[in-house]
């Protein structure tokens, strides 16, 4: 395939010169590059010149590829490379990939790249569709992607996982006719909803601080040194009770919160959190978990800790963490719901501001039964 130059929205996308090689370089050493891609770590200057002298000829040459060097337009200087990492003529399908250089973020150029790449892809290539992949917590690029017309669809588990990084994987597709126009603003734009939460899942998991009479609570990831408290609380008969937790509860149990909470962070689904005291000792969990189905809707599960009970920790931290949940990722209701009988969860609720609205009958499953569940909602409107 004969390498082609774009002009597109101020960018110049070309074929890679030898002469790029210190920038890519330079680039290259950047964390998040290093994190979410599969560049050699560490990135040396032999890969960059291996990389823009015989590997992005080879695609070219053989129509494995397309890959480009984004360049501003007026001024040449390198920005980011965007292409497709592979081509399949007889589905007449592409996948794309990008990168921005940490010195030119910020500026939407990798949107740009990708829907440049997209519309010639199917203008020039007659490509029928395009596919986007990214190792689940790459938040920066699913905005992209979304920015730049693809649907994101799924997960799938990655054939070729970042060093270090997660196996499990959010792919996306483009078609004809899907790309946005130069200009556009497109969806998950700056201020959306979409674009608030990938910058609050994107980054590391806060802490946030909660006060309980004279206890300040923290609320914040669990962690390793936190599962022997976790396995006791989780084997109390009250916890199990109420609670759907595995019964007899085992370390491995513990385990696979701790990696669920992790993973919940990362996909933007939920976050986990432990209720810790004064002496950041573990008191109890607290999650907030946001509706696959309305975006502006979640709920709470909460336990404490057996010697942390009727203290009030519960109800400062439910109250924190909606807080947080309504002024944060911008949601308009947080639903509590407990099995009919539960009246230490309903406390915590109802102190923490919670509406109990009524009973669904046979609302949950518990231990293999359908139960009726109180149900109760705080609306954001509710704490001010």
């Amino acid at each position: 395939m004969e390498p082609v130059e774009i002009t597109e929205d101020g960018l110049l996308l070309r074929p890679w010169r030898a002469t790029d090689a210190d920038a890519v370089h330079r680039a290259c050493q950047d964390p998040d590059i290093q994190r979410w891609t599969t560049v050699p770590r560490p990135y040396l200057p032999e890969h960059a010149h291996r990389f823009v002298t015989e590997v992005t000829p080879a695609d070219w040459a053989t129509g494995a590829g397309a890959p480009f060097a984004v360049c501003d337009a007026a001024t040449g200087e390198l920005l980011a490379s965007c292409g497709l990492v592979s081509i399949d003529t007889g589905l007449r399908s592409g996948e794309i990939g990008y990168w921005t250089a940490p010195w030119a973020r910020g500026t939407g150029v990798a949107v740009r790249a990708t829907r440049a790449v997209a519309r010639w892809a199917f203008d020039a290539l007659e490509l029928r569709r395009l596919i986007w992949q990214a190792e689940v917590g790459n938040h920066a690029s699913r905005l992209v992607a979304l920015r730049a017309g693809f649907r994101v669809e799924g997960r799938l588990r990655l054939a070729d996982p970042a060093p270090g990084g997660s196996a499990e994987g959010w792919i996306g597709s483009l078609l004809p006719g899907e790309v946005p126009a130069p200009g556009e603003t497109g969806p998950a734009g700056p201020g959306t909803l979409e674009a608030r939460r990938a910058a609050v899942f994107g980054g590391p998991q806060p802490v946030l601080f909660a006060t309980a009479g004279a206890t300040e609570l923290r609320l914040r990831p669990m962690e390793e040194r936190d599962l022997d408290a976790v396995v006791d609380t989780c084997r109390d008969p009250e916890s199990i009770r109420w609670t759907t937790v595995p019964d007899p509860y085992e370390r491995a149990d513990a385990e696979s919160y701790l990696s669920f909470g992790r993973g919940t962070w990362a996909g933007g689904t939920s976050a986990c959190f432990v209720v810790a005291d004064a002496e950041d000792r573990y008191v109890g969990t607290i999650d907030l978990r946001l509706s696959a189905a309305d975006p502006l809707l979640a709920d709470v599960g909460f336990m404490a800790a057996p010697a942390a009970r009727g203290r009030g920790y519960l109800s400062a931290a439910l109250t924190a963490l909606s807080a947080w949940g309504f002024t944060t990722l911008g949601l308009a209701r947080i639903e509590w719901k407990a099995n009919v009988g539960n009246t230490a969860s309903r406390r915590v609720a109802e102190k923490a501001g919670f509406t109990v609205e009524g009973v669904a009958r046979g609302g949950l499953t518990h231990r293999d039964e359908r139960v009726d569940v109180w149900v109760g909602a705080l609306l954001a409107g509710d704490l001010t």
